[in-house]
């Protein structure tokens, strides 16, 4: 990593990634995994409200209040998977280090094959729909396709944040620099 490339911008979201505070949000596997579930959820949540909103007709605007209400803890689990990944769908390629940069590449690789299913099984489903109705539901064509764009632009997030590792203890550290510094 080249400082001297970082950007002001750059300079502020790697140090927004690193920032330890938050630690205990994201410091075991079970958390992160809890966190990714709250965001799959949230997500699933606010699109079930959107297609609801889009579709019915006359309906009051129940639902854009409620998705007012829902996106700011999609945003607090979505800042929690960032920082728990040390930022590594967010930050740009030329901030990573070597490690980071190869684990992004796995990270993007699983999360496009796991969207590249979820596509196929969308097709199969508005086909099975339009075999058994006899036309193409087309009412349900667009959520649908807006539900699988989302679930394409946040999987790197959710892959990211299940395959994050956690961090070493503070003993780890201390005895792994021991020795170096005893040289």
């Amino acid at each position: 990593m080249t400082t001297t490339r970082l950007t002001r911008y750059d300079r502020s979201m790697l140090r927004l990634m690193n920032d330890r505070r938050g630690l205990a949000w994201y410091a075991t596997a079970p958390r992160r995994r809890l966190a990714v579930a709250a965001h799959v959820t949230l997500t699933v949540a606010l699109g079930g409200l959107m297609t609801h909103f889009f579709l019915a007709k006359g309906e009051p605007l129940w639902p854009a209040a409620v998705m007012a209400v829902l996106l700011l803890p999609w945003m607090v689990a979505t800042g929690i998977i960032n920082v728990a990944t040390r930022g590594l769908v967010e930050l740009r390629e030329h901030v990573l280090d070597e490690r980071q940069s190869v684990e992004r590449s796995r990270v993007l690789a699983r999360a496009h094959r796991m969207t590249t299913l979820l596509l196929a099984a969308a097709v199969i489903a508005l086909l099975a729909a339009g075999l058994a109705d006899g036309a193409a539901p087309k009412a349900y064509a667009a959520p649908l396709l807006i539900a699988v764009f989302v679930v394409h632009w946040v999987m790197p997030l959710w892959v990211a944040g299940l395959r994050a590792q956690d961090e070493p203890a503070e003993d780890d550290v201390l005895e792994t620099e021991a020795p170096a510094s005893a040289a």
